[in-house]
């Protein structure tokens, strides 16, 4: 059956989107956001503060507690022209272990205005909680469209320490603006705890600390797995087909707690319902036979280039807590593969027609 949905044009996954319908900015308070409920009765429409109303009883909510970094560093040289150099990833090292390195470490980075970065060290100075640290960046390889820069920097800090106050906020091309100040907190989910994104799962920006007191105060689990989104998860698919797009690779961990609650509740017959296509990609990532025709979450941590589209056989998902999508992207195909590309392109028409706001910081879909 994949293989024959493989030869669907990428065309297919297209839908009509008003500019104006793109949520620039996030709403004053997350919870306030629109929530269209798309379920086996229909669609219907709620406001995100009503999710508790709406799980199941004794539902399993999976989080990414992945954490954006600040992955964007601005260099200006002597000669005025700005250099930004986008980290992607460490450079043959873990997150977590380039995170702690000090005075140097190497990222795979895109640059922008490479060309006027001909050759030599690039290098600024930024302020610090300790005062003053000088950062500079070496331009070594190249990596398909990217590059190995290597990093060193004063002051005894750590990378994450430096990235931090050296960095920008990075934000989605289409969004058509830079960060502000207030992006720091609002690009970033309430429960985000494990540095390594480039770009924030997205669903889980409606939740507030309040929101999920109150849904765990009504008897529903919360699990966390952590998957580093990269940049590639919001690129249009330039491809004609489905055969012919090839995923990026993200970083994945999936702890023996999350495991164990996740497989528990799955064998108690309650459903497990994940908050973002990233949390569906990291358990369906792990999933493993029981031995008894059926599935299980393992625990373990590795890279991940699952590419989910109609035709797909979900393993341990059973519903889905998700943003509204651009058009042609992956993530529209995971949530077709989900729920049926006829009725979420019917869901995505609805929202348009009843003035939904789309995309990072636009409104939600619950699918069950």
């Amino acid at each position: 059956m994949l293989e024959e949905l493989k030869h669907i044009p990428i065309a297919d996954y297209d839908y009509p989107l008003p500019d104006e319908r793109i949520a620039r900015y996030p709403l004053a308070e997350r919870d306030q956001s629109k929530l269209l409920a798309v379920t086996s009765e229909g669609i219907a429409e709620h406001r995100f503060f009503e999710l508790p109303q709406l799980l199941p009883a004794d539902a399993l909510l999976v989080f990414n507690d992945t954490k954006v970094i600040h992955a964007r560093l601005l260099f200006r040289k002597e000669t005025g022209a700005t250099i930004e150099i986008f980290c992607l990833e460490p450079y043959r090292m873990a997150i977590s272990e380039s995170f702690e390195q000090r005075e140097r470490c190497s990222w795979v980075c895109f640059i922008g205005n490479n060309k006027k970065w001909k050759e030599g060290v690039l290098s600024g100075r930024w302020q610090a909680d300790g005062g003053e640290f000088v950062l500079s960046a070496t331009r070594r390889e190249a990596v398909g469209n990217a590059w190995v820069v290597d990093f060193s920097w004063t002051g005894g800090a750590s990378f994450a320490e430096v990235i931090e106050k050296a960095g920008v906020i990075p934000l989605p091309p289409y969004l058509g603006r830079d960060a502000e100040e207030s992006d720091a907190t609002r690009y970033q989910t309430v429960y985000a705890h494990y540095e390594g994104s480039v770009a924030a799962p997205t669903a889980g920006l409606h939740f507030t600390k309040e929101l999920l007191a109150e849904i765990e105060e009504m008897g529903v689990n919360i699990a966390h797995v952590t998957l580093h989104v990269g940049l590639g998860t919001f690129r249009p698919v330039k491809a004609e087909t489905i055969e012919e797009h090839h995923m990026h690779s993200e970083f994945y961990i999936v702890t023996e707690e999350t495991a164990e609650l996740i497989n528990r509740t799955r064998e108690s017959g309650h459903r497990v319902i994940c908050v973002g296509t990233t949390s569906c990609r990291t358990i369906e990532s792990a999933a493993e036979p029981d031995g008894q025709g059926g599935y299980r979450l393992a625990a373990k941590s590795g890279w991940t280039q699952i590419f989910i589209y109609p035709g797909y056989e979900f393993k341990l998902m059973q519903g889905l807590i998700t943003n509204f999508h651009l058009p042609e992207s992956t993530l529209v195909m995971l949530v077709s593969a989900f729920a049926g590309k006829e009725k979420v392109l019917h869901a995505y028409e609805e929202a348009v027609k009843e003035r939904y706001r789309f995309f990072s910081f636009g409104d939600a879909m619950l699918i069950l």
